[in-house]
């Protein structure tokens, strides 16, 4: 047996904080280096001496932190108290409702605000203010009350929350099944070529950068993921799309862009927050500084959903405007456009 792998003592009882399956194109890599790049905010000290103290396992024996993983490996870290994202405490936090009956709601996210909790966000989150605002909301598959999908931290926009398990259910189901409507706005880098496409291809963690998906040739990895896009208004450096997601996997959108060559304005995250198309001139820079300020976060709202009600059948369709921090960028995009010639619309 590696020397590095010892058995697991039953007797203790650990609960779950992370599992990680590594995907089939990983290099070798120590265990407390991959586990970095994987859970935010950890020091490899911390891995280390939860490795030490035999928290850290992979196939379900416990690994020291020079083990090296290995494609298929099925990392978890176990400790001996339970999660605390699974502690709500319920927060006053105020709500943007936009609909509601006795079955579901339907929330607009706003920016900054992250819906459930985890490593490093344990109090302020979209859980913490459902759990304020309702009673007995019906636990998803990973144990989050109401949340039928999610979106990013940064990202705006409607999501709607199952109040019964009925509802729960039959809404899943629609995102599972891609029935549901999702349309997104964003404003990317560059002159999008084509009026309208299709972004295919399947998303896994990036094999560097674990806290980023990429895109993967290889069918066998990661999952399938396909999103439509369509051209709303160009402004030569910059360009506003629609998305519709067709299926819904984590960053899909940034991931999918950003594989095009068309990362979100301002996504720290996927490189939008750097200057990316334009000039060298400082005015121009002060320009894109600007935008950075009045748009501190990516360009990406969820602006339109759609399902059919889980108790009448009806299809409902739900809309919301830019959030105004939206709004006045592409307003100052609007205006540097109409009086610069940008090189993309002199070619």
């Amino acid at each position: 047996m590696n020397n590095n792998i010892e058995s697991i003592d039953l007797e203790e009882e650990l609960y779950e904080h992370f599992k990680f399956e590594v995907p089939k194109g990983q290099a070798s890599l120590r265990i407390d280096k991959y586990l970095m790049g994987l859970i935010q905010n950890a020091t490899r000290n911390k891995i280390q001496i939860a490795a030490t103290e035999g928290n850290i396992f992979v196939n379900d024996l416990t690994v020291k932190s020079n083990y090296k993983v290995k494609p298929l490996d099925v990392v978890r870290v176990m400790l001996t108290h339970p999660p605390y994202e699974n502690h709500i405490i319920p927060e006053n936090i105020p709500l943007d409702i936009v609909y509601e009956d006795d079955t579901l709601l339907l929330i607009n996210k706003q920016p900054g605000m992250v819906v459930h909790p985890g490593h490093g966000n344990y109090t302020g989150t979209l859980v913490h203010a459902l759990a304020y605002h309702f009673d007995n909301l019906p636990m998803n598959s990973s144990e989050r009350p109401g949340l039928v999908h999610r979106i990013d931290k940064d990202t705006s926009g409607l999501l709607v929350i199952a109040k019964t398990e009925a509802a729960m259910t039959h809404l899943a189901k629609q995102f599972e099944a891609k029935t549901s409507e999702r349309e997104y706005v964003a404003l990317v880098w560059g002159n999008v070529n084509e009026e309208e496409g299709t972004i295919e291809g399947n998303l896994a963690r990036h094999l560097k950068d674990r806290m980023q998906m990429a895109v993967f040739a290889d069918p066998e990895i990661g999952k399938p993921a396909v999103t439509h896009y369509k051209v709303l208004e160009r402004f030569g450096y910059v360009t506003l799309i629609s998305c519709q997601l067709e299926t819904g996997r984590t960053h899909q959108i940034r991931a999918h862009l950003k594989h095009i060559g068309h990362p979100l304005f301002n996504d720290e995250r996927y490189g939008g927050h750097l200057i990316l198309k334009g000039t060298t001139f400082t005015k121009y820079k002060q320009f894109i500084d600007n935008c950075f300020k009045i748009l501190p976060r990516q360009a990406l709202h969820a602006k339109t959903l759609g399902f059919v009600h889980p108790t009448t059948a009806e299809m409902m369709r739900f809309d919301t405007e830019l959030p105004q921090d939206f709004q006045d960028c592409i307003e100052k995009w609007r205006g540097y456009s109409k009086s610069h010639l940008t090189e993309e619309e002199d070619n």
